[in-house]
């Protein structure tokens, strides 16, 4: 007579010291996170709900009513005969308009490089590469001098043009065109009888939509966003871009200054209102582009 064995009993697994304190570390960190990044944009997005007394007295956290944020956008709008809507036409016309530039300059430059093979094509490169990595108010004072020798301080040229100059886009486009533009495809069509500037706007174009996508995603943004030099070169309020207005708007808030005028009507849920409009066209801007980022990044990442 033979005798089963008795059953074995599921192993339980036991979390180890180590693991327990990563775990206990990624929540602090999380918890870290949570404290210094996001609380503060929701209280951002809450201030334009209260007035200036329930921002100082109640919860930072609370919710105040509708009702007051449309009496802060009216002040907002009203705030030096409706600055606002001029300087977010500013920002949308040195943005998009540099834009074009950008993209007009960056593409033939990254495709040549990537492509063609010339003279101090490596010190180009080596150039482009340490103009990128420069801090961008390292350039200020010479573009600055530039801009006046040309007579253009005060002027829409005075920050479309230097918003234009875009090492970083070049070099994305040449990485691109170096890693992903297939060879074969270029000899075929040069058996065809394509010319270089065919190849270039009927092949390699179409197949770089998602770093193309890319470059004009960061260009805007970097350029909706730039604040030292449009604040140089633009000396009246009706030419400045939105950031630079918000310094006005910070200015002109008894809260952070003093001697502004108790009359504007200008406090922190005005400026809160401000800020979130500010951001707002970027955000709306990511939001629909989120698909041609995520294949612009991956673009080059792989080689068939």
């Amino acid at each position: 007579m033979t005798t089963s064995a008795p059953p074995r009993r599921p192993a339980v697994r036991r979390t180890t010291p180590s693991k327990a304190v990563s775990v206990l570390v990624i929540g602090v960190l999380l918890a870290a996170l949570l404290v210094f990044f996001v609380l503060p944009v929701i209280w951002l997005l809450l201030a334009p709900t209260k007035t200036a007394g329930q921002i100082v007295h109640d919860n930072p956290l609370s919710f105040g009513s509708f009702h007051q944020v449309g009496t802060a956008w009216r002040h907002l709008y009203d705030f030096q005969d409706h600055a606002l809507l001029t300087w977010l036409r500013n920002s949308a016309v040195y943005s998009l308009g540099s834009l074009v530039l950008t993209l007009a300059t960056s593409l033939p430059a990254g495709y040549a490089l990537a492509l063609t093979r010339f003279r101090g094509r490596k010190m180009l490169l080596i150039t482009t590469l340490v103009t990128m990595i420069m801090p961008s108010a390292t350039l200020v004072l010479p573009i600055f001098l530039e801009l006046n020798r040309f007579h253009l301080i005060g002027t829409v040229w005075s920050v479309i043009l230097p918003f234009s100059f875009y090492p970083f886009g070049v070099y994305l486009v040449y990485i691109y065109f170096a890693t992903s533009l297939p060879r074969d495809l270029l000899a075929a069509a040069r058996m065809d009888g394509c010319s270089q500037w065919q190849l270039f706007t009927k092949i390699a174009l179409p197949l770089a939509r998602p770093v193309i996508g890319l470059v004009a995603f960061f260009s805007f943004v970097g350029n909706w966003n730039n604040f030292f030099l449009p604040y140089l070169v633009l000396p009246n309020s009706d030419e400045f871009p939105i950031q630079v207005g918000l310094n006005q708007l910070l200015t002109s808030t008894p809260s952070f200054n003093p001697v502004a005028g108790a009359g504007l009507n200008i406090t922190i849920p005005e400026l809160s209102l401000a800020i979130i409009v500010a951001i707002l066209p970027v955000l709306v801007l990511f939001l629909f582009s989120q698909r041609t980022l995520v294949s612009g990044m991956l673009a080059g990442a792989t080689k068939e």
